[in-house]
């Protein structure tokens, strides 16, 4: 084989760089979402990261440079998996009562899950000690959800179909009357579990009267 250790056309197994290979990193995002997610910010400490995603702290700090950065690349790869989807529900050409019907729904049944209302807390018991953490919480978060519905407002007016002077207003308004006696008992414990669809459909039906008869065509 003229000194050579495999035929020529083998192809070699991939690698990776330091810092660069997607399973690594996805183990250590799992395992510091378990964490996490049990223990809070403050409790959970490297070392249970590392055992819970199987990797040495060396390694985890090739691709984190603290627990600061791990937690919030943790928080945006959750949004990401458990929003995904939801933005597509405004690129639809139903009617919009049918469209924000679909997108309330879905928007409830996230704010109000386990997963996100335990990290909710998490920030909000060190958004105090770490204002900085708590505005890029909500700014990829809240926002990035009443922008999108801002968006297919403007696009709403713009056909007809609803009369909004403020789109950015409407869609946090929207926001709250699709949550309205759901997310909030959530959040402070005093529903220990999340909402039923039919409580879901329920609320948002209810947003939907009140947010059309003052944001409708004929307005």
């Amino acid at each position: 084989m003229d000194g050579k250790t495999r035929e020529e056309g083998t192809p070699r197994a991939a690698r990776h760089a330091a810092g660069q290979d997607p399973a690594k990193r996805r183990a250590i995002l799992a395992g510091a979402n378990s964490v996490f997610m049990e223990k809070g910010f403050d409790a959970a400490s490297v070392n249970d990261i590392c055992r819970a995603a199987g990797v040495s702290k060396s390694t985890l700090y090739v691709y984190f440079a603290n627990k600061e950065e791990l937690f919030e690349a943790m928080v945006e790869a959750e949004r990401n998996r458990l929003f995904e989807g939801l933005t597509g529900i405004l690129v639809s050409d139903r009617p919009p009562a049918d469209v924000l019907g679909a997108y309330g729904c879905r928007l409830a049944a996230i704010l109000c899950s386990d997963q996100v209302v335990r990290a909710q807390r998490i920030i909000i018991g060190i958004a105090e000690r770490m204002p900085e953490l708590g505005t890029r919480f909500f700014a990829g978060g809240a926002m990035r959800t009443q922008a999108d519905l801002a968006r297919y407002f403007e696009r709403q007016v713009a056909a007809g179909h609803l009369t909004i002077p403020d789109p950015p207003l409407a869609a946090a308004q929207f926001v709250e009357l699709a949550t309205a006696r759901l997310w909030k008992p959530r959040l402070f414990g005093k529903a220990p579990a999340p909402p039923t669809h039919r409580e879901i459909e329920a609320s948002v039906a209810e947003a939907l009267v009140l947010f059309l008869k003052a944001y409708g065509p004929d307005h």
